[in-house]
């Protein structure tokens, strides 16, 4: 009987590992959770979840109202075959996936069902934008700090299902503090098109990364198809920048095509102080913001086979305000048009999606990315890949007393800034996205034993 009794129990327990080893969570023992949504088979190396899978504390993920979900087919094999979709949606809903992690930074990475056009919002904000097209695959980073991660897929186009067919959400760092990012806002000019790596029609903002430093820099494209600033600012994609962004982030704010369209009802005054409230929001976030005109159309050639730019897309109030604000500013406009005379007419048409003279192509959106992500180091702005000297506040490529001093006279109030925005990072020395009394310790301990 005892005999009969221990083989049961090792019986158990061996059930019981097998279970644990293919369906346990421990968001604690993990460093990639991956989670395979719908009612079909479960795809091998993922957690299974249909829709009526309830959050619980003892399992540590689920949908916080099951009853706002359905399992719905998708077009794709494997972990790509089923979804599921969101029937109550919204950037701050509360019909959302929940998922318990430690605190930290995370990359997440999503892949659509069926959705024709749908954007992803996490901790109620948008994360990723208008993801277009079956099976759209997007990721982005995100900080966690209180312990959950809570995600859902809202609307992009109404009257569309809003579908997730996969989750990957891998830990980056225990540190929760988010990586430097280069912002971009705007239109169908700058957004991204799926897939993201071999889309025939791109946005510039979809190829920047290819032009920054991305050890130093995550690129978050928040521009969108069809947007103008007014509703950019007000619809949730702004939201979401001012809930992330820091001292030592990049904001690139180009606007004016849509704008000046009449369903948009917007004149060039209020235009302009739509963008004004938004250059003011971000530098009192600490961030560098840089305004962006956008590029002429690709059949704005003269007699003479000159390219020319004009007061087009609101241009001159955008020239204007980074006067007046005393910010960056890189006039597409102008420096596309000297680039598209110096090709010619029929190369630039090349560089746009056929019978479009406003879309870029890929390779021309390469293009203009590279003519942004120049002009930006032409003028000092840190997105390449210097490296900044830790210490050096004043930019001089030393560190000695001068740079105590100036550190000391931007504590006390007595200088509003620093010469450049590269001397503000230099000034964060413990890398915490703030300058304080630490830093200035810091800064005295190395001098002092230098």
């Amino acid at each position: 009987m005892r005999i009969n009794i221990c083989r049961f129990l090792c019986f158990a327990i061996i059930i019981t590992a097998f279970v644990c080893s293919t369906n346990c969570f421990d968001a604690k023992a993990a460093a990639e959770y991956k989670f395979d949504f719908g009612g079909g088979a479960t795809e091998s190396g993922y957690i299974g979840v249909s829709a009526s899978t309830a959050y619980s504390a003892a399992k540590g993920y689920g949908f916080n109202t099951p009853s706002d979900m359905k399992n719905v087919s998708a077009s794709g094999y494997g972990v790509e075959s089923d979804a599921v979709q969101f029937l109550a949606y919204g950037i701050k809903s509360t019909n959302t996936f929940n998922l318990d992690l430690p605190n930290g930074l995370y990359e997440v990475e999503i892949t659509l069902g069926n959705t024709s056009r749908a954007s992803v919002s996490a901790e109620g904000a948008f994360q990723l934008i208008n993801m277009t097209g079956n099976l759209a695959k997007d990721s982005f980073e995100i900080p966690i700090t209180d312990g959950q991660l809570n995600i859902l897929i809202t609307e992009g186009k109404a009257g569309t299902a809003f579908t997730l067919s996969a989750l990957t959400v891998r830990r980056i760092s225990d540190n929760a503090a988010a990586n430097r990012t280069i912002y971009i806002g705007g239109d169908s000019t700058a957004c991204n098109y799926y897939p993201l790596d071999t889309s025939m029609q791109a946005g510039w903002g979809q190829v920047f990364s290819k032009f920054a430093d991305t050890s130093v820099f995550q690129v978050r494209n928040m521009a969108s198809s069809g947007q103008c600033a007014r509703g950019f600012r007000d619809d949730g994609q702004f939201e979401a920048i001012l809930k992330y962004i820091k001292p030592g982030d990049y904001f690139l704010l180009e606007f004016g095509i849509n704008d000046t369209a009449a369903k948009n009802n917007t004149t060039e005054e209020q235009f302009k102080e739509i963008m004004r409230d938004m250059v003011k929001q971000t530098a009192a976030k600490g961030a560098t913001i840089v305004l962006v005109t956008p590029q002429g159309r690709a059949t704005d050639f003269n007699s003479s086979n000159v390219h020319f730019s004009e007061n087009r897309y609101y241009r001159n109030s955008t020239l204007a305000l980074a006067k007046e604000e005393k910010v960056p500013l890189v006039d597409l406009n102008v420096l596309s048009s000297r680039y598209f005379t110096a090709i010619g007419q029929e190369a630039t048409l090349s560089l746009f999606m056929s019978g479009d003279a406003v879309h870029p192509n890929r390779a021309g959106a390469e293009e203009l990315a590279r003519i942004v992500a120049e002009d930006i180091k032409r003028q000092g702005l840190f997105i390449w890949d210097e490296t900044v000297k830790a210490g050096d506040v004043n930019g001089d490529g030393n560190i000695d007393a001068i740079d105590f001093a100036m550190m000391k006279q931007y504590l006390l109030g007595i200088i509003s800034d620093f010469p450049a925005p590269e001397c503000r990072f230099a000034a964060d020395l413990d890398c915490d996205g703030n300058i304080n009394s630490i830093d200035f310790a810091l800064l005295k301990k190395y001098l002092l034993n230098n």
